[in-house]
């Protein structure tokens, strides 16, 4: 018998992939899978859109309270809100994200490659942070359109606040993204979303000014990220910002993020 000869071929190492890379690629794949639904990209984009004519309706009586009188509108002082209502429910969003893809086995799979699952964390906080964006600016223009909203700010202040938003809602994806890590289970995550999300949404000076709350509730109120966020875009949609309400909007969602990266990176590696 004649003998094999020796194979010429030498191994080709894998290409480079930084972390850069790998939060790019599997963010453009995130993005992609939500692309791809018509109806997940309408309804995602519609929802919004009927809370805040729901809320600027329910609500409506609210602008009749002393300290509001100054918006020239209830729906002026309910636009820069909503949009950080909106952050945070997108922010839910991407913790539920995450569970499908921990149920699918993406995450499995990842674990058996080269890739960091650091990356993959911050790859769906990114994307969600894009897709919050659209939201949002499609939230915005309806608001202008259809509800009469005039920001003394004019446009340069909204996209100002909408910016902030992103950032804040960004932040707040780390915290779901932890909590997700963390629990693992549909039932879990759901009862734990539900008790962060509602005192953070309705204790914080979103729909109410905060002197017309009980006592109790304006000390959860003062100490509230979202308060922070909501006076911060209100403030820059009026054209009245300070360098401080500004700072001390984003200080605050970052230590959430920072809190919230630290804890889902570890629990992600169990």
């Amino acid at each position: 018998m004649t003998a094999l000869a020796p194979s010429t071929l030498t191994p080709t190492a894998w290409p480079d992939c930084g972390f850069v890379a790998q939060v790019r690629i599997l963010a453009w794949r995130s993005l992609r899978i939500e692309l791809a639904d018509w109806k997940l990209v309408f309804f995602s984009l519609l929802q919004p859109v009927v809370l805040l004519v729901l809320f600027s309706q329910v609500f409506r009586v609210v602008g009749a309270l002393p300290g509001l009188a100054g918006y020239a509108g209830y729906v002026n002082f309910l636009v820069p809100a909503t949009v950080v209502m909106i952050a945070l429910t997108t922010a839910m969003g991407s913790g539920a994200g995450l569970l499908a893809e921990l149920y699918g086995g993406f995450t499995s799979r990842l674990r058996c490659m080269p890739v960091s699952l650091v990356a993959a964390l911050v790859a769906r906080t990114i994307a969600d942070a894009l897709r919050l964006a659209v939201q949002l600016i499609v939230v915005v223009s309806a608001s202008f359109v259809v509800l009469g909203f005039r920001p003394a700010g004019g446009v340069a202040g909204a996209a100002a606040a909408v910016a902030l938003t992103v950032f804040f809602g960004w932040c707040l994806d780390w915290l779901f993204v932890a909590l997700t890590t963390m629990v693992r289970k549909v039932q879990a995550l759901q009862a734990v979303a539900f008790v962060v999300t509602f005192p953070l949404m309705f204790a914080s000076s979103a729909y109410m000014p905060i002197a017309a709350m009980p006592p109790w509730m304006r000390v959860i109120a003062v100490i509230n990220p979202v308060t922070y966020a909501v006076n911060a875009t209100r403030a820059l949609s009026f054209g009245a910002a300070s360098t401080s309400a500004v700072l001390a909007s984003a200080g605050t969602a970052a230590v959430v993020a920072v809190v919230g990266g630290v804890a889902a990176a570890r629990a992600i590696r169990r």
